[in-house]
């Protein structure tokens, strides 16, 4: 590992550090979400425990790393943490409870299926969540701030980016492999021409279709 890596994975995980060190902490479980703005698709929330020694060479904000990294590091990540879960909220529900709420409760169940219950949960710029007990930090810009959130923001976007290339395969015409729901412009453009499908958020795109 080269040496500039190196200092910024020891400053990445510098906050996890001194938890363990002044804290009578076993396991910190980093938590983040993939899937919050998107036109169609689910929300996903993963939540990680990584070792204490852990130093996966390329962790970082998920959107700061290619797609074809992310693949690689998410298979490192999952071979080396402890305990993993994932929380998969879909876009029915999200219709229904709205996104905020969807996402929350998504952080519940990716908590709820850790084989590993944590100590403190370090989870990015979320509040007012129920984490099942257990004590949690809500860090702005975590997944940029914290190795486990960052960690947790890689298995996050991977998996929905694996769901949504599955549902292009059912629905080609709307690019889902591409642009995996965001609202670009060719997006917009082909809901607007054939309407939506099963996928689609109806509350995130009521601008975009005839009434």
């Amino acid at each position: 590992m080269k040496e500039k890596e190196e200092e910024r994975l020891k400053l990445l995980k510098s906050d996890e550090q001194k938890i363990y060190e002044t804290e009578n902490i076993e396991y910190i479980a980093g938590i983040d979400e993939a899937g919050r703005g998107p036109l169609a698709g689910p929300v996903v929330v993963a939540a990680v425990i990584m070792p204490k020694d852990s130093m996966i060479e390329g962790v970082n904000d998920s959107k700061k790393v290619s797609e074809k990294k992310r693949e690689k590091l998410y298979e490192q990540i999952t071979n080396e943490a402890i305990a993993y879960g994932i929380g998969i909220i879909d876009q029915k529900e999200i219709d229904d409870i709205n996104i905020l709420n969807a996402t929350k409760k998504a952080v519940t169940t990716a908590i709820a299926s850790l084989k590993v219950k944590p100590d403190l949960i370090l989870v990015d710029a979320l509040t007012n969540i129920n984490t099942l007990g257990v004590p949690y930090k809500s860090i702005i810009k975590g997944d940029a701030k914290e190795y486990s959130i960052a960690a947790a923001s890689i298995i996050a976007k991977v998996t929905r980016d694996r769901i949504m290339r599955e549902w292009d395969e059912i629905y080609p015409q709307y690019g889902f492999a591409k642009h995996k729901g965001y609202g670009t412009a060719n997006h917009i453009k082909v809901i607007k021409e054939i309407g939506p499908c099963i996928l689609h958020r109806k509350s995130f795109i009521k601008n975009f279709i005839q009434k």
